[in-house]
């Protein structure tokens, strides 16, 4: 049975799974009945919590969860979607001014068939734009009752506060979740941004527990290089036999065999580590297929021993991100030369 967790302090309940739907539509998932599908199957399995983005498949992935919860299923399901990515080829349709906001959360109400989004959060940072006008604009989607809550994604430990900060010093309403990347290869957020998402009350709701793949049994060493959608995409990130991910794919091999020796398969180890932080509220889970959702349903009853957890640190040292490439974002003042060098 299904026991569900405080979402901050907002006093909503959440299944310590997500279904996450990044991969219904186009993209990666273009069958619309199949997809509905595996949605109704993790409804059925006790998850009230689905997470999309209008970026996802361009709109379509809204659309099919949309159609999921219509016929009665919509009231009793946590409805979270994102904002931020280009959503067409206008300059100004993306990003987190108030302009676009205001514009895409119709779109997204319109494309998921509802009156109303639980969670509307922010899904990357955007330095150049004041936080103030970005939580002025989300502050009147609240009162207008268009969305009941808002969050950020990937936002570093010094956005959250200041998102906080500014809320109370303006007198908006504050973000009540953070989405950040999360797994046993991604420990980065350990660090910093647990403790302060602990400090403010925040619902830590992490993507990727399976890094991307990279956890799901198939990247082991001497083995060939797994087919993935994700790879197709972005090869250099899934490339086994790229120098950059050696420590990764050690890794992975050495947490593969900590699981077999556990009695448990490296996916559900995999969800299990992550929901056994105290920050954590909930994992977000992303199948493609059916069968993949079937391997995760159920990680949510495991319970690792410390024997295991302190094995985990040793392959894994707390706060360590393997690669930088899978950090999620790369603030400016990093990707940016410019900025850390003075003009001669």
């Amino acid at each position: 049975m299904t026991e569900y967790r405080p979402f901050g302090r907002t006093g909503v309940q959440v299944s310590p799974l997500c279904l996450g739907a990044m991969m219904f539509g186009s993209q990666f998932n273009p069958d619309h009945d199949d997809s509905i599908r595996i949605i109704h199957r993790a409804l059925d399995s006790g998850i009230n919590f689905v997470d999309t983005a209008d970026v996802y498949s361009q709109g379509e992935s809204e659309t099919i969860v949309g159609k999921a919860l219509a016929g009665g299923r919509r009231d009793d399901v946590v409805l979270a979607t994102k904002f931020h990515g280009g959503m067409g080829e206008g300059v100004n349709h993306r990003g987190n001014s108030r302009r676009w906001i205001v514009q895409e959360v119709e779109n997204s109400l319109r494309r998921l068939g509802t009156d109303w989004i639980d969670l509307y959060q922010v899904h990357r940072p955007e330095p150049g734009t004041d936080i103030d006008e970005t939580l002025g604009a989300l502050s009147d989607l609240v009162h207008q009752g268009k969305i009941r809550y808002f969050g950020t994604s990937t936002y570093q430990p010094s956005e959250i506060v200041e998102a906080q900060w500014t809320a109370q010093r303006r007198g908006r309403e504050r973000p009540v979740s953070e989405q950040p990347p999360y797994s046993m290869l991604v420990r980065g957020i350990e660090r910093e941004m647990l403790p302060v998402a602990q400090s403010y009350g925040l619902a830590v709701i992490p993507w990727s527990p399976l890094a991307g793949g990279w956890l799901s049994g198939r990247y082991r060493k001497g083995a060939e290089q797994p087919a993935s959608s994700r790879a197709a995409l972005q090869g250099n990130r899934f490339d086994i036999g790229a120098e950059e991910n050696a420590a990764k794919l050690a890794a992975a091999d050495a947490l593969a065999e900590l699981a077999d020796e556990a009695g448990l398969s490296l996916v559900r180890l995999a969800l299990a580590f992550v929901l056994e932080h105290p920050a954590i509220t909930s994992a977000i889970i992303g199948p493609r297929t059916m069968e993949q959702l079937e391997t995760q349903l159920g990680a949510d009853e495991i319970k690792l021993s410390q024997d295991v957890l302190d094995r985990i640190d040793e392959i894994v040292p707390p706060g360590t991100n393997l690669t930088q490439r899978d950090n999620g974002y790369v603030p400016p003042s990093l990707s940016d030369a410019a900025l850390r060098r003075r003009t001669r």
